[in-house]
Parts: structure tokens; sequence; C-alpha cells
């Protein structure tokens, strides 16, 4: 098996990297912003649907986020019951390589539960991988 080099990144604390990551990590905004770009506009209930392991207290608080950070625009409509539309601001649609690139690196590298990842992403509906210390069943190629 061919030994796995690493090479040291220089990525000192406040890097561009680590800068990134703590505005778009968390379990879901990746989720929530890949599909944002699949459907462009969604509102609260169906981005809930797509990833029903999510609760709506938590799902609530990263659309608030992204929206705080400019990456995601409301729109609310006078209506009762009120109507709520999501969608990516021109910030978040700059993303859009960052987020296909991490869905394209997972479909060739990522196994779960023996599948790869994108099978697993259809079946497992909006469920990220869990990681687990005592199950060897997620590796990387």
């Amino acid at each position: 098996m061919p030994r796995i080099h690493h090479v040291s990144l220089d990525c000192s604390p406040g890097c561009p990297v680590e800068a990134t990551l703590a505005l778009i990590g968390g379990k879901w905004k990746g989720l929530v912003l890949y599909h944002l770009f699949e459907e462009e506009v969604l509102r609260f209930n169906e981005m809930r649907r797509r990833l029903p392991n999510v609760t709506q207290r938590m799902l609530t608080s990263q659309l608030r986020e992204l929206e705080a950070d400019g990456f995601v625009l409301r729109k609310i409509y006078p209506e009762i019951p009120p109507k709520v539309e999501y969608r990516l601001s021109a910030r978040g649609r700059s993303l859009e390589p960052v987020i296909r690139a991490l869905k394209a690196w997972g479909d060739a590298h990522v196994v779960v539960k023996g599948a790869v990842a994108k099978g697993a992403v259809a079946k497992g509906a909006g469920t990220p991988p869990k990681r687990s210390a005592h199950s060897p069943k997620r590796a990387v190629a």
C-alpha cells in the first residue's frame, strides 16, 4: 500500500482556510448551500424535507447564520400563514465551485456503508455520514 505523504500547508490562525471553514462549517450549512444550488429557491419546510434529520431549531439557526454572513437571502411575504423563501446571494453563489468540488471529492473517495457517497446521499436523504471510532465501514480511498 502506498504511503501517504502530508504536505505542510501554512495556515496559521486566521488564514483564509480557517476563516472560510468558520463561515460555512457546521453540520448542516454545506447541505443547505448544496440544496439551494440545486433548487435556487426553497421555502423553510421544503428545506426541512430535504434534510429530515435536522431539527427545526437547528435549521433556523443555520439559515440565520448563513443570512447574517451574507450567503443566503430571505424574502418574507406578507401573508398568513407567513411565506418565507430562501435563495443564495451573489456571495453564496460564489461558493458553488467549493461545494461542487466537495461533492465530487466525496463521490470519488468517500465510502459509506459499502456504497459510494452519492448513493448514500440519495438513500440517506440529507444525512451526513456519522463518524465512529468503532465502525470501519467508512473509509477514505
